[in-house]
């Protein structure tokens, strides 16, 4: 590993940074696909389907190639259409595979938001009316907190996935953990050493979003628990 711990660090980091990005991404896909689906609008209900749809049935490695090349000959042409002399136009490999990896973890997120939304228990949304609540206060002091706490399980498994999903963006030429891993091999001759070293710091990884989801649902469920 002489020569090759400053690489993996700054992979490491690369890797946190696509975790960060995405999931924000993710959030955002999911709650719109969730709102879409709920929505008393027809095309906008068609759209979320078609979404999930396609986006749940295609293998992620397959969504990070069609988005990051798909995308190139997109902006390309139209480039070209300002610019004759544009030959080549493209998404950096990072947004391309952190949006594509956001997608794909996002269509897995808006069926649980939906299906935490739909949770949410009615005797609190009538309770909040008969307060006196406005549709805007019912909806973020009662259905966000009830719907958080009930989608907090399959989303600390949303946010697994990322973490390992970004190990699918060496394809396209980021150089995070397996790129560096790659490279090292080339060089040393040891796979075995340092894909091991790629695996302990995915682990690491997940061990610290499975603390932050065990540390978060402790508290989303404090209410429930007897006072002692």
């Amino acid at each position: 590993m002489t020569g090759w711990w400053d690489d993996y660090l700054w992979a490491a980091l690369t890797v946190a940074k696509v975790f960060v990005c995405s999931l924000v991404f993710m959030v955002v896909f999911g709650l719109s696909g969730a709102a879409a689906k709920l929505s008393s609008s027809k095309p906008a209900q068609a759209v979320a389907n078609a979404y999930t749809v396609f986006f749940r049935g295609t293998p992620e490695i397959l969504v990070v190639l069609l988005l990051y090349f798909g995308s190139a000959v997109t902006l390309t042409a139209v480039g070209r259409l300002f610019d004759p002399s544009i030959r080549f136009l493209d998404i950096p490999p990072f947004w391309a595979g952190t949006i594509a990896i956001a997608l794909v973890v996002g269509a897995y997120a808006t069926e649980t938001f939906r299906g935490a939304f739909l949770g949410v228990s009615p005797g609190s949304i009538e309770a909040a009316r008969a307060l006196g609540m406005s549709g805007l206060q019912t909806f973020v002091y009662i259905r966000i907190p009830e719907m958080w706490r009930l989608a907090l399980p399959p989303f600390g498994n949303h946010m697994l996935s990322l973490v390992k999903d970004t190990a699918l963006i060496s394809i396209i030429g980021l150089e995070e953990m397996l790129f560096v891993a790659k490279q090292a091999t080339s060089t040393t001759g040891k796979p075995f050493t340092m894909y091991i070293v790629v695996g302990l710091i995915y682990l690491a990884f997940s061990t610290l979003v499975t603390g932050l989801t065990m540390a978060l649902e402790h508290h989303a469920n404090r209410h429930l628990r007897a006072p002692t």
